[in-house]
């Protein structure tokens, strides 16, 4: 019954949408067009797909068609999605050995739902985050900061005003640093930006002495670096797979039964749940914090199931494993950080 409405339902809009906006231009009036060569190739058709380059026969020309192929394409609605999402959740383990060892069809690959995945986080997180309002304490935090700070400005700027030489040079620098500083405390205590952007700006200037100027004059200008490091979270996020395999193969070293592919893949997966829990965490946390702030102690143990059911490990080498890989997960953040850090600085 319910086939049979779908079925009626799909012809009249075809119809109607057919006739409204696209001319027949002799097509058949279900949409299909009825050829007896393939029109991507032109070898003659002897069934419902092209041998030679195994394009369709029956190539659809209707607006109902076209919002069909754009959702099977993004969201691979046609089985696909939901044969993955809900095992990369639960059995991860299992989806990753299924896919290794060659079960393509019912699963979306690792790279596309990677590609998926980075694109719906950055679009949700971008829309829920809280980065933009500082929070009251940061904003008081910020405040007394900054007062001191004013005071160190005035103190040598005051000194600057008499020296001469070496220690002018010396001064100069002092109250740029001082001031690129307060730029930030500034930015918090007006809530524009959260108390993160201090420490990336001291950060910056810490690493200036190893990487040169450049560095520290991005610390200089922490909104524009700001705005350079969110653009290029999304460009380079695949760099979190190369810098996030090498630790995986780590807890097997040199070993036989495992490849360089089966790490990647097994990371690929793994990073693709963590976006989705991000994104997921962000939206609960416009509802809860406090309900958001438990997402801190699911990736363990989802990394404990990945690491079980891919590797086929028992408790206790799972567990060890887990222990380990939480503490390479910070170290591939922290180098992903970096990395963003200096794209964006020398930009």
């Amino acid at each position: 019954m319910v086939g049979n409405l779908e079925a009626i339902g799909d012809a009249v809009t075809g119809t109607m949408l057919g006739r409204a906006v696209e001319p027949r231009a002799g097509e058949a009036s279900d949409g299909h067009s009825h050829e007896t060569r393939c029109l991507n190739c032109g070898a003659e058709l002897s069934g419902p797909y092209c041998h030679e380059c195994g394009q369709h026969a029956h190539v659809h020309r209707t607006l109902t068609a076209f919002f069909h192929d754009l959702a099977h394409g993004v969201f691979h609605l046609e089985g696909k999605l939901f044969n993955t999402l809900p095992m990369l959740a639960w059995k991860p383990g299992e989806l990753t050995r299924r896919y290794i060892d060659g079960q393509r069809a019912r699963f979306v690959s690792p790279i596309a739902l990677f590609l998926f995945c980075v694109f719906l986080m950055f679009a949700v997180v971008g829309l829920t985050s809280n980065t933009i309002h500082a929070s009251a304490r940061a904003k008081a935090d910020a405040a007394k900061e900054l007062s001191a700070d004013q005071q160190k400005l005035d103190i040598l700027q005051r000194q600057r005003a008499t020296a001469e030489g070496p220690v002018a040079a010396k001064l100069d620098e002092k109250i740029d640093d001082l001031k690129g500083e307060m730029t930030a405390l500034q930015a918090v205590k007006d809530g524009k930006v959260d108390a993160s952007m201090k420490f990336s700006s001291d950060f910056l200037g810490g690493l200036g002495d190893a990487f040169g100027g450049q560095l520290k004059e991005a610390a200089k200008n922490p909104e524009l670096l700001f705005y350079k490091l969110k653009t290029n979270a999304y460009k380079f996020s695949w760099a979190l797979i190369p810098i996030s395999v090498p630790f995986v193969w780590l807890l097997f070293p040199f070993s036989r039964r495992f490849r360089l592919y089966d790490h990647t893949v097994f990371v690929t997966y793994s990073l693709c749940f963590m976006m989705l829990l991000l994104a997921a965490s962000s939206v609960i946390g416009l509802v809860s914090g406090s309900i958001a702030s438990f997402a801190w102690f699911i990736p363990p143990v989802h990394m404990y199931k990945q690491l079980r059911g891919t590797y086929a490990l028992g408790r206790g080498a799972a567990i060890w494993r887990t222990f380990l890989l939480t503490i390479f997960a910070f170290i591939a953040i922290s180098l992903f950080a970096s990395f963003l850090v200096m794209v964006g600085a020398f930009e």
